[in-house]
């Protein structure tokens, strides 16, 4: 079972190759399986009560017969360690992050009988070279690319570097390799992830735009798009590719975080108000029909509703329809766990909800917009039985943006042609491929 981040997902898959790597026949669905590994999250408070929620319907599986073995793994282990342990003194195995290679032989040894570690703590930080064989989770049209490990941020909110450690570059060579072996297995669309994608080869004397375009000149039918670009010390030179090469989406996931100068630097985020909106200016102008996604933070510490206006007023002035929101949570062993001047709670989401009004606004004029058009479209999902199938735009990245419900003869990995005549309400595009 995944939970969490598209990082967390290579992770996930990173763990299903090992494990049938020990000749263990790995199912989809838990319901169907006598030992489940689940693969937790900590980012934040409902990140983590919802590992905590899955995790304890597990156990109650496991007490009522239906399930043999409990084993946990990921980001809410390496962060709170043994405690979890004695937390939960029925799970069978826990496995701090990087070690899968001898989490799955620990499983082997578990549901042969056999003795084994049942605690596994962390090797260390992840060395920065290629994964290793991965399962993909994905379906065969996209799947996700990790550049590099860690974060060298100390954003207020954020418990990642204390999980995940400090930022480390994967090689040119090795990203290179493994895009290949996705491409050359017939994936359309590698999404590149990271902590933080825009600091990938600073360690190494490079900048971002290099791998992006070695990556777009590899042989194949495939296409690129950049997912957390931090906005800080940005690598312009990647403008020229988002603009002119054909094989790197126009799209951009650039979290900002907030647009109040106070609220920034309370957060210990690098530049103030009127810079992000420079920038943002900056990518509209030098890739025109760029798609901008960003991720906002309510509800911090100090926030008042000056700032908030402003928040609202830079959503509505730069019309982001790819928008995703969350309120602040007080995370233990964070910069700001405990800091003064909380947001009530109940204000807070009153705030992330004037936030979400806006970009749906936003949404229904844009998405409406596209109602008697012709879009390409990349299929993600086979039709189902009504005979819709899913797909997605070059604007739209693969769990968090809209989709397009397609009726037609499509398979999974073909780009087409899609005269769009509908938008649900859950902003979602209708159309007949062509």
């Amino acid at each position: 079972m995944h939970l969490g981040c598209a990082r967390n997902l290579i992770d996930s898959e990173l763990i299903l190759a090992r494990l049938a790597e020990q000749s263990l026949l790995v199912s989809g669905d838990p319901d169907m399986a006598g030992t489940v590994v689940l693969n937790t999250c900590s980012f934040i408070g409902p990140a983590r009560e919802e590992s905590y929620g899955a995790l304890r319907g597990l156990l109650k599986r496991k007490q009522e017969g239906s399930l043999d073995h409990v084993v946990v793994a990921g980001c809410l282990v390496q962060r709170y360690k043994r405690r979890l342990s004695e937390d939960f003194p029925d799970v069978d195995l826990w496995s701090e992050i990087s070690d899968y290679r001898g989490m799955a032989k620990a499983v082997r040894s578990m549901v042969d009988g056999k003795q084994f570690t049942s605690y596994l703590d962390s090797p260390g930080l992840r060395p920065a070279e290629r994964e290793g064989a991965r399962m993909l989770a994905t379906p065969g049209s996209y799947a996700y690319l990790r550049i590099s490990h860690g974060c060298d941020h100390t954003c207020g909110f954020c418990a990642i570097p204390s999980i995940r450690g400090p930022h480390r570059s994967k090689r040119p060579s090795d990203l290179v390799a493994e895009a290949s072996e996705l491409i050359d297995a017939g994936v359309k669309e590698l999404v590149l992830v990271a902590e933080d994608s825009t600091a990938w080869g600073r360690d190494m004397d490079l900048e971002l735009p290099h791998l992006i375009e070695s990556l777009a000149e590899l042989d194949g039918d495939h296409r690129l798009r950049v997912m957390y670009a931090y906005p800080n010390r940005f690598p312009w030179e990647l403008t020229k590719l988002l603009r002119d090469h054909p094989r790197v989406e126009p799209y951009l996931d650039i979290p900002m975080q907030h647009a109040a100068t106070n609220v920034l630097r309370a957060m210990g985020r690098a530049g103030n108000g009127d810079q992000v909106r420079r920038i943002l200016d900056r990518l509209m102008e030098e890739v025109p029909g760029i798609t901008l996604r960003t991720t906002l933070l309510l509800g911090y510490p100090g926030e008042t509703d000056a700032d908030v206006e402003e928040l609202l007023q830079m959503v509505k002035h730069y019309e982001f329809t790819r928008l995703g929101a969350f309120t602040y949570s007080d995370e233990e062993g964070t910069p700001a766990f405990g800091r003064s001047g909380a947001v009530p709670p109940d204000e807070a989401d009153a705030r992330l909800a004037a936030v979400l009004a806006v970009r749906d606004k936003n949404l229904a004029k844009v998405q409406g917009e596209f109602v008697g058009q012709t879009v390409e479209v990349l299929i993600d999902e086979d039709p189902d039985h009504e005979g819709e199938a899913l797909g997605r735009t070059s604007m739209d990245a693969p769990e968090v943006d809209p989709r397009v419900l397609v009726r037609g003869e499509v398979q999974v990995g073909q780009r087409v042609q899609v005269a769009i005549d509908g938008v649900l309400d859950s902003f979602d595009l209708t159309g007949s491929a062509i």
